[in-house]
């Protein structure tokens, strides 16, 4: 039997994870939901489509969005400059039905960066050079796709949800992210931060991976703002990792 293409592999563990997350709801503290695998999904399959092919070396997984980066360009990440300018990525992204108003959504058009990403496809591009050799090896994918937000506008990260509104919304993360590196038979799988680590630790169980975690580059983190780009490389060195 042909293995799938590689964006039509993916895409279907996507349109899963669309299908699983939409009838969740969230109590409070959440106040908006947002979905960048719906609204902003076209610039999200042409990253598939770019640089899903299988396999890879090393899978790193982030948490859930930003609100400057994946929620207005679907990408994991996705400070924009770093997508268009660096990745040659840039297709129409709309927005969630229900916009709270200190978090907008503006697609490429948005003028705000985000540091996590200009740090991570920074790096990549400072080690790497072109998208293509950084991609031959690694790819960045997301535990979660959903951007939780306060009722002042606070950005709120999936450890902070209710244990009842975390239960079925894991569940349906951890069978994504099994799938997902199933699909790239990686040798590593490197957690961006403590959260993506131990979340991975458990999908992953069974599975021959060695599991490792890295430094988170969020500017909130203050070890991230002491050298990220160098501490990053010496955290996947000692894991054995060449970059």
């Amino acid at each position: 039997m042909n293995r799938p293409r590689p964006a039509t592999a993916l895409a279907a563990v996507t349109a899963e994870l669309v299908q699983a997350l939409a009838p969740l709801r969230f109590g409070p503290p959440v106040s908006h939901v947002y979905n960048p695998l719906v609204y902003a999904a076209a610039p999200y399959r042409e990253y598939l489509a770019r640089y899903g092919r299988p396999p890879k070396e090393v899978v790193l997984v982030g948490m859930n969005p930003g609100p400057w980066g994946m929620a207005q360009t679907g990408v994991p990440f996705g400070d924009i400059v770093a997508v268009r300018d660096w990745m040659g990525i840039e297709a129409p992204a709309g927005a969630p039905a229900r916009l709270h108003p200190r978090r907008p959504v503006a697609g490429f058009a948005c003028t705000r960066r985000e540091v996590s990403g200009q740090r991570l496809w920074g790096w990549a591009g400072q080690r790497f050079g072109a998208p293509e050799r950084f991609f031959e090896r690694f790819f960045v994918a997301n535990y979660c796709p959903l951007m939780f937000i306060g009722a002042t506008g606070t950005n709120l990260t999936p450890d902070k949800l209710a244990a009842a509104s975390a239960r079925p919304l894991f569940a349906a993360c951890d069978r994504a992210l099994r799938l997902t590196v199933e699909h790239f038979s990686p040798r590593h799988v490197v957690g961006i931060g403590r959260f993506a680590a131990a979340r991975a630790r458990i999908a992953l169980e069974g599975l021959d991976v060695t599991i490792g975690a890295v430094t988170h580059p969020s500017p909130a983190n203050p070890a991230a703002n002491r050298g990220w780009e160098a501490a990053v490389t010496r955290e996947l060195h000692a894991m054995g990792i060449d970059c």
